[in-house]
């Protein structure tokens, strides 16, 4: 088994690391402008939770459409095709002049931009080992943290200075040029296109769905996807107005945060490789649950225990995102790839979609700006994570299973081969 990886497979990480920055950071700057927008667009916390599900639901539409095909073509040919349509949706929420233009913006990046991280699954699967993949998704997972730590307070600082309109342009400028190191560089993957299929796209769609094995990730996804969507949209605002952060201060907090979640990403990793994946996964849900259950709760605060908190709280969430990535990608056969990543990320897309939604009927915004209710949302969300625990532990024992059999003699095998170099 190899340990260490080639030349090429390097490139393949790094593209789809930096890709996955441009993504995360669309999605993710829209909590730190809610404040700004909430005041600019004058629209109320329920709109403003539309705003966040009308990706979400979109994505969710649009990755259900695409499973059918997703084991139909080369890889990178999806890729490039709906990454350039979120380029392009980016660009529109740039442009937005109004709630509604931003609302209808934000349903045009969905629907390309939620099949992105099924496709980008489905590659990491097709071109890296089981035993590889902690690390794999421990390197690309970073993107979450840098958006943290260069997106977000770029991101803000150009708001401040030129509206909230210029976050979304610098997303497309950036990821231009990213587009087109793929387009020049990444190898066709075409190595699904060999397994033997006759299935109509219909047909291929409706028999990977009812598969049971498949619908345990698909349920425990759906859970998963509950947590993040909750909290996020309303973070900054609850963080400015509640925790009596200055909205300047803000950049700072993200950069934090997002410093130490992008050195402990491949460390946690690793540690996913070593110990295990669903190990690493019980005890960040365990940290993250105990760290949400204390900051929705707290009242005016000082910025230094706002960053320690939020750092811990993000590493706690890197670890579930790494650990729960790695032990679902082992689940599907090659054929059946593209088709389950593209159900599992619309899966994931919707219930985040409807935790958006939920999340801001739960919360309401006072006349002073302080949120009412965010400790209900916060033992909701802990809930909800202590449930993906349970759910996650049939999947593992399945995966475990899968592994043992395909490892003759005692000697393990790779679930996937390994990118050529």
């Amino acid at each position: 088994m190899p340990s260490v990886f080639t030349r090429y497979q390097k490139f393949v990480i790094a593209v789809l690391a930096f890709l996955q920055f441009t993504l995360i950071l669309d999605f993710m700057i829209i909590s730190p402008l809610g404040a700004l927008l909430l005041q600019k667009l004058h629209i109320t916390t329920s709109q403003f939770g539309l705003v966040v599900s009308a990706y979400a639901f979109s994505a969710f539409a649009s990755g259900l459409l695409a499973a059918g095909f997703a084991d139909k073509f080369d890889r990178k040919r999806l890729l490039l095709f709906f990454y350039t349509g979120f380029l392009l949706g980016t660009l529109l929420c740039g442009m937005a002049t109004s709630y509604t233009f931003l609302l209808v913006a934000r349903i045009v990046t969905g629907l390309f931009g939620g099949v992105i991280g099924s496709i980008v699954m489905a590659i990491v699967v097709d071109l890296f080992p089981f035993e590889m993949r902690g690390r794999v998704m421990g390197t690309i997972q970073t993107a979450f943290a840098a958006s943290q730590v260069l997106g977000l307070p770029l991101g803000l600082f150009l708001s401040n200075k030129w509206g909230w309109h210029a976050p979304f342009i610098m997303i497309f400028v950036i990821g231009v040029p990213v587009g087109l190191v793929i387009a020049a560089r990444l190898q066709p993957i075409v190595e699904h296109l060999k397994a033997p299929s006759t299935r109509h796209p219909v047909e291929h769609l409706f028999a990977t769905v009812s598969q049971r094995r498949y619908l345990y990730v698909f349920l425990a996804t759906t859970m998963l996807a509950t947590g993040g969507y909750m909290l996020m949209p309303f973070g900054s605002t609850f963080t400015v107005n509640n925790l009596g952060i200055a909205l300047t201060d803000l950049p700072i907090i993200y950069a934090i945060t997002g410093g130490v979640t992008l050195v402990a990403g491949p460390l946690l990793g690793k540690v996913a490789d070593s110990i295990g994946k669903y190990k690493l996964f019980v005890i960040g849900t365990l940290g993250g649950a105990a760290i949400v259950a204390l900051y929705c709760n707290l009242g005016t605060t000082p910025i230094a225990l706002v960053v320690i908190i939020n750092a811990v709280l993000f590493a706690a969430i890197t670890s579930r995102m790494i650990s729960a990535s790695a032990l679902t990608s082992a689940v599907p056969e090659m054929q059946d790839r593209g088709a389950f990543m593209s159900i599992n990320m619309a899966l994931q897309q919707f219930s985040g979609g409807i935790a958006s939604s939920v999340a801001g009927l739960i919360v309401v915004q006072m006349p002073d700006g302080r949120l009412r209710h965010y400790d209900v949302l916060g033992w909701v969300v802990v809930t909800a994570m202590i449930l993906t625990i349970m759910l996650m532990y049939p999947i593992n024992r399945m995966v475990m299973a899968k592994a043992a059999a395909a490892a003759p003699a005692g000697r393990p095998v790779p679930i996937a081969a390994p990118a050529a170099e």
